[in-house]
């Protein structure tokens, strides 16, 4: 199933920014700096089971679920 990183980045984001522009970029940064760049994926992205594990631990690091 593709496009599924994109759903667990689209998910971390609006958890944590809840509406917020400014913490919401801050949130892509720090996922960025984790290894995975939220702009390089979209919904017809290949699933990547290492990205989707390193995904899981960001969102058990901000206190989300995916």
């Amino acid at each position: 199933m593709s496009g599924q990183i994109k759903k667990m980045i689209d998910s971390i984001l609006q958890q944590r920014s809840k509406g917020s522009a400014l913490i919401k970029s801050t949130t892509e940064a720090k996922i960025v700096m984790k290894g995975v760049n939220p702009s390089k994926y979209d919904i017809n992205s290949p699933d990547d089971p290492d990205v989707i594990a390193k995904l899981k631990n960001i969102a058990q690091e901000f206190g989300v679920t995916v």
